[in-house]
């Protein structure tokens, strides 16, 4: 729904809902500006807010939460919680705002969403997260997903796995999201549990000749759209984390050689132009600094020479009051003469 006022549109009508590359969602990394961002480079590829908990949408700030901008879609709102009506009174407002589809995070391993009944800790519970599932689909009339790990310590087995897919896929839930990885509740944080457990690809694969009728999307360590293609010889869809946020440019091919798309010929330059009205208007309207906008974008010169340069101005100058948009071309002044789009890139130049 749109809220702010900025005349840029995409380049084309807003693209169908597909989920066969999707960015995941990350918290305090893909809020409002990091998916206005990312869309001026993709434009099929589905974007996951944050996760929200029920609590926050239903007792706090709403529009803080949910309000995006039309050029987003197609966009996906994560919710957290494990209360069947706060779940389905969150659908609702999901609905509400247009979102193009709900899901539930039963994935994240943290302390503080542990103690909340929140992510992955609830794949210990499979009938709760079917009733859950259950509730926000009797909510909605938009696709109600669920993303999950393959296991957490104690229910780690490849038959519990099977058993709680089993489980919430009979609510009539047709989209898993599945990282590739079990959950380690006590003794490793957030950030270890992205890295420690060990991938295992093949029981993503081997879900979906399981259940050959369920959509399902694997997680985890995927960095690269060649793997993404690999992966997709296999199941219905890549999701792509951490890398499509330090390293954006990898997704400039995504939608003619993921979604056929015709391609478009653009350079980073391009995207630095477009993203100067929306910071403009950010910064005039609501007297905000740059470096909402411009933290998102540090990566968009990484492997190009001067892309230092470009961060630390960003990082140097963008948080101060005063700071302009033009700040923006200003610190790409110090990679665009190395800059090419990749349709330029794909005929045989060198980077």
């Amino acid at each position: 729904m749109t809220t702010d006022p900025v005349s840029a549109k995409p380049l084309q009508s807003p693209a169908p809902l597909s989920r066969k590359l999707s960015i995941a969602p990350m918290m305090d990394w893909t809020d409002r500006h990091c998916r206005y961002f990312l869309r001026q480079i993709t434009h099929h590829t589905l974007l996951y807010t944050e996760m929200v908990t029920t609590g926050a949408l239903i007792h706090g700030d709403r529009e803080r939460f949910l309000r995006y901008h039309d050029i987003e879609h197609p966009i996906a709102l994560q919710l957290g919680g494990s209360d069947t009506g706060d779940l389905a009174q969150s659908c609702k407002y999901a609905e509400q705002w247009g979102y193009d589809e709900v899901n539930l995070n039963v994935g994240c391993p943290s302390d503080r969403v542990q103690n909340g009944m929140i992510g992955a800790c609830l794949m210990k519970e499979p009938k709760l997260v079917a009733d859950c599932i259950k509730s926000m689909q009797d909510a909605v009339s938009i696709p109600v997903t669920i993303k999950h790990r393959i296991g957490v310590n104690g229910r780690e087995s490849w038959e519990e796995l099977v058993d709680f897919v089993g489980q919430v896929a009979d609510t009539g839930c047709k989209t898993f999201i599945v990282h590739a990885r079990i959950a380690i509740l006590e003794g490793l944080s957030p950030k270890e549990n992205r890295d420690i457990p060990p991938l295992k690809y093949d029981w993503a694969w081997r879900l979906k000749q399981v259940f050959p009728d369920l959509e399902i999307i694997v997680n985890g360590g995927i960095t690269t759209l060649d793997e993404t293609e690999e992966h997709l010889q296999h199941l219905d869809g890549v999701m792509i984390g951490r890398e499509a946020y330090h390293n954006p440019w990898i997704l400039a091919e995504a939608d003619p050689r993921i979604f056929g798309a015709q391609k478009n010929s653009f350079s980073r330059n391009d995207i630095i132009e477009k993203m100067i009205p929306y910071a403009k208007n950010h910064i005039e309207n609501g007297k905000h600094p740059l470096n909402h906008i411009s933290r998102h974008m540090l990566g968009l010169f990484n492997g190009l020479p001067g892309a230092r340069r470009f961060r630390r101005h960003l990082s140097e100058h963008a948080h101060k009051a005063g700071s302009c948009a033009e700040l923006l071309r200003e610190a790409a002044s110090f990679c665009l003469s190395e800059d090419i789009s990749f349709e330029t890139r794909e005929s045989g130049q060198q980077v």
